[in-house]
């Protein structure tokens, strides 16, 4: 999901037009936009790249799972899909930047600002709840696959130490801990996801650690000699019938949560310039980036899927499918980790300042929100400023996506669950509702039928995906007792 453009939208404070564009400007506003900001530079070519990052993350490790799930027939072929649906609603998605008219109408910073000015209040918050419950989830699915990246360098060491003979069983609790710690420290440091490195780090570390998954993939299959794996998926047998319904309904779940980043899409093409209008632009951009992910999440899970076949792991990285070489393995799971130190923060500051703006707003005369405490740090020439509200809010917050990781520790299943939960409303539902609202398209019109049949044929898909996700939770619950898990 939107790694890194995603959670700026906080910080955009929504000022009108600061003047009419239909009067013709002074060469004094060169440098500005019609709406009184520095003058926007991104193209075609900005745009694909910040799209492709904030796509391409942790939701490629659990691809060759979920083909192995539906076999080569059915595997590829919902890829395909996905990737089309997501095309065609970003396409929807791209003409709803500026409410009424596409050159000139009034611009929508973030996502959530183009539901209210066009949808109103009550979808408005409906879209909040669900976008806010997104990223907390994926601040859990990220504490799970960090720690689990953990102690597989752990592991594999012990593994590599031992000569394959230990099988090093562990508990992976120290490691969503110590994840947590690192997190509530991050969370303490203002506007940290407006470092501007930030999101150049997590696209090289997602990257690196997609292409070690790719190449590893690729050696297993030539030194196999055979692509592995069947049509139809993993076969009953190794798996109970019921079983295999729900985990072809969680793979659904996986595949959608690897093609979820809608939500950035309004945020990426307020980067772009003008003319031409920023959704022909963003049209272009969307095509570009969807081919290059799909290209690249065909090839990490079927090369994933061929080299390991029924068998393959819920996360390529760390299901030790790879043994060897050990030290490229290190690498890669130490590139996931750096990276979701940083995509947790990404995600969880649009939380903390909705909450913290809320509580404000609520409470304006509140000490523990308003008194500032100045802690001075050693080494540090100004004192860090802070309140207690904010202090606690925050511990809290990564206190308890810890223990919700630690409770469920199920990377698919909970992937599956966001993914799911994700698709349809974020991707299909509230594009569509604008699209229709926006372009005026008439009820009963072959458009506004077809469109409809879209959105239907989503939910259902969202539906079971969701479904099937939480029977895997509930299934994975009976086997395992909680906080005592080991790998």
């Amino acid at each position: 999901m939107g790694e890194t453009a995603a959670a700026n939208n906080h910080h955009h404070h929504h000022g009108h037009q600061v003047f009419d564009a239909s009067v013709p400007q002074q060469p004094a506003f060169k440098c500005f936009d019609d709406d009184g900001r520095l003058k926007r530079t991104g193209t075609v070519w900005t745009a694909s790249a910040h799209i492709i990052t904030a796509v391409i993350g942790s939701g490629v490790l659990s691809l060759a799972w979920a083909i192995a799930q539906l076999g080569w027939i059915a595997g590829p072929a919902v890829m395909l899909l996905f990737s089309f649906v997501t095309l065609y609603s970003s396409t929807l998605l791209s003409d709803c930047y500026r409410t009424g008219d596409a050159v000139s109408g009034k611009r929508n910073y973030t996502y959530m600002d183009a539901v209210r000015s066009i949808l109103g209040g009550f979808k408005f918050k409906i879209c909040g709840l669900i976008q806010y419950l997104n990223l907390f989830g994926i601040a859990v699915g990220y504490t799970i696959a960090a720690s689990i990246s953990m102690m597989a360098i752990k592991r594999s060491n012990c593994f590599h130490k031992s000569g394959g003979k230990d099988p090093c069983h562990m508990s992976s609790n120290p490691y969503m801990i110590i994840f947590g710690v690192t997190e509530i420290l991050l969370s303490q440091v203002p506007d940290f996801d407006q470092i501007w490195w930030i999101s150049i780090v997590a696209a090289v570390m997602s990257f690196t650690y997609s292409a070690i998954g790719l190449a590893l993939g690729i050696v297993q299959v030539a030194a196999n000699g055979v692509f592995k794996g069947s049509l139809t998926g993993i076969s009953i047998g190794t798996v109970t019938q019921t079983q295999k319904i729900w985990r072809t309904f969680q793979a659904l779940g996986d595949i959608a949560f690897a093609y979820s980043y809608s939500v950035v899409l309004i945020e990426i093409q307020d980067t772009v310039r003008s003319p031409p209008s920023e959704s022909t632009t963003m049209k272009k951009a969307t095509k570009i980036s969807i081919a290059v992910t799909t290209i690249f999440y065909m090839l990490c899970g079927s090369m994933g899927y061929a080299a390991f076949g029924d068998a393959a792991p819920g996360n390529l990285l760390t299901g030790f499918g790879f043994y060897n070489p050990f030290w490229l393995l290190d690498i890669a799971n130490a590139a996931i980790v750096v990276h979701l130190i940083g995509a947790y923060q990404v995600f969880s500051q649009p939380i903390f300042a909705f909450v913290e703006k809320s509580v404000s707003e609520r409470f304006p005369d509140s000490d523990l929100l308003t008194k500032e405490l100045q802690i001075k740090i050693p080494g540090f020439r100004s004192p860090y400023k802070t309140n207690v509200f904010r202090v606690v809010f925050r511990c809290c917050f990564v206190v308890l996506t810890t223990v919700i990781s630690m409770l469920m520790p199920f990377f698919n299943d909970v992937v599956g669950i966001l993914g799911a939960l994700g698709f349809w409303p974020l991707t299909v539902y509230f594009p569509v509702e604008m699209y229709i609202k926006q372009r005026k398209v008439e009820k009963w019109s072959t458009r506004w039928v077809c469109l409809q049949m879209l959105s239907v044929a989503c939910l259902v898909i969202s539906v079971v995906a969701g479904v099937g996700s939480i029977a895997g939770v509930m299934l994975d619950l009976k086997v395992y007792k909680p906080f005592q898990s080991t790998y």
